[in-house]
């Protein structure tokens, strides 16, 4: 058998293939292995923006609900394993090396050979089968309808999280055409639940569903009212039910309501998930480089936003719980994709604070650090460049350090009470995992 390192470097070396989407590709690998998605049951994520927070909330309520869980995602942060989870726990190396030998052996005697993203779905695919998971809960890779992973059956729910503006070279340059993509793991047989955003994506969305005949939920914000929100996490009422979320940030409570939504879809759907299992869920779900506080002296927070989209709800977020007098003293850790629109990242971010540290992250399609440095410098930014994560984290945390305010203590509902300035960490979750390896060796 392969060892993990010949197993995980295989399939990084495969191309992603963004070009070539398609279904024939795994439908072959799949159907080589005895089609592993048809012994499975599903909920299906798509969306621009918050699939992972989501997933990771269905997952965990799941759990919490006593089903035994798969939890299929991209990117990874850290570790590879990441991506296929069962009941919480990260695919064991043994599992993986057979499995990816297996597909590899069919994948390299295919004419049309297989993407990384294909071949890696097809490797999860195989893992849930053989640990009879109840429900998997299914992130796509981008878009829906021509997504490796929509070569499975109708799932329990098609759940559409927040549409935006994203790979339009791919996906069409209109909310209705890159909604139509998405609406495209919407399936006869099942039910669906749709993030309230834009009414151009959300038409599409009731269109398809009517087609189908599938019953719509389209998520109600006026059944979700904040109660309070600190780093530590926040309180929230939906229909009068008092939950507590520990994931920070305005948007995770769009997200939580998502959520809520796609659990009355699935207890219509057979499944019994009581108001307990979500009370507990919420309050102790986990989502790495998601407003993720890796430490509170100096306040360290860890994005993974990468476009306008996220950036504009990160900076949201980070004004509700950090005093305005504090602003112009927070860092900002940054690495961005040259395909993504910085600029106008940028800008949002300028509304809060002119001090960046820049840094490239570990990808091809990566900005260089010193042209993002300039570019925030002709914007009137203080920005440098540095050669590593790890200089970016020793930089910031030596910045934040020598910032000497000090702030009323008494407000729990923000920041409040740092003697030292605050390091922001985003631009890609490419460099999250570096950002967040670094720091906590230096811890």
């Amino acid at each position: 058998m392969i060892s993990i390192e010949e197993a995980i470097n295989y399939i990084e070396n495969q191309g992603w293939s963004m070009m070539r989407l398609g279904l024939s590709r795994t439908r072959a690998l799949l159907c080589a292995l005895d089609n592993p998605q048809k012994s499975l049951k599903f909920i299906h994520v798509a969306g621009s923006n918050g699939k992972g927070s989501t997933c990771a909330m269905l997952d965990m309520i799941l759990r919490k609900a006593g089903y035994r869980t798969g939890l299929y995602t991209s990117p990874y942060v850290q570790e590879f394993s990441e991506r296929m989870r069962i009941n919480g726990r990260n695919i064991d190396d043994d599992s993986l090396c057979e499995i990816t030998q297996k597909v590899r052996d069919i994948a390299e005697g295919m004419e049309d050979h297989p993407s990384q993203f294909e071949i890696v779905t097809a490797i999860a695919m195989e893992y849930f089968a053989r640990e009879h998971c109840d429900i998997v809960v299914l992130e796509t890779g981008m878009g829906g309808e021509f997504d490796s992973t929509n070569v499975i059956d109708a799932p329990v729910v098609s759940v559409i999280t927040n549409i935006g503006y994203e790979h339009t070279e791919y996906l069409g340059d209109t909310l209705s055409q890159i909604a139509s993509a998405k609406a495209g793991i919407i399936k006869e047989g099942s039910r669906a639940v749709c993030y309230d955003c834009d009414k151009e994506a959300v038409d599409v969305i009731k269109n398809t569903c009517r087609k189908k005949n599938v019953p719509l939920s389209i998520v109600d914000f006026g059944r979700i009212k904040p109660l309070n929100k600190s780093l530590d996490g926040q309180e929230f009422t939906w229909d009068g039910h008092k939950y507590s979320l520990n994931l920070i940030g305005d948007h995770q409570l769009c997200n939580a309501a998502t959520v809520l939504t796609a659990v009355e879809a699935l207890n219509k759907s057979g499944f019994n998930i009581s108001d307990e299992n979500i009370m507990e869920a919420l309050e102790s779900v986990k989502w790495p480089a998601r407003m993720e506080v890796l430490g509170k002296d100096p306040v360290f927070i860890l994005d993974g936003a990468h476009n306008p989209q996220c950036v504009s709800a990160l900076t949201y977020s980070l004004k509700e719980i950090i005093p305005e007098e504090s602003w112009e003293d927070i860092i900002f850790i940054l690495g961005v994709l040259k395909d993504k629109d910085y600029p106008k990242m940028v800008y949002d971010l300028l509304t809060l604070s002119k001090n960046f540290i820049c840094v490239t992250p570990d990808n091809e399609r990566a900005l260089d650090a010193a042209e993002l440095a300039d570019f925030l410098k002709k914007r009137g930014a203080n920005a440098k460049a540095v050669n590593s994560p790890e200089e970016a984290v020793n930089e910031a945390l030596a910045e934040a350090c020598a910032v000497t305010k000090t702030f009323d203590k008494g407000d729990a509902d923000t920041a409040r009470g740092s003697a030292s300035g605050i390091v922001v960490s985003l631009g890609s979750l490419y460099l999250a995992g570096d950002i967040r390896a670094s720091y906590f060796k230096r811890k």
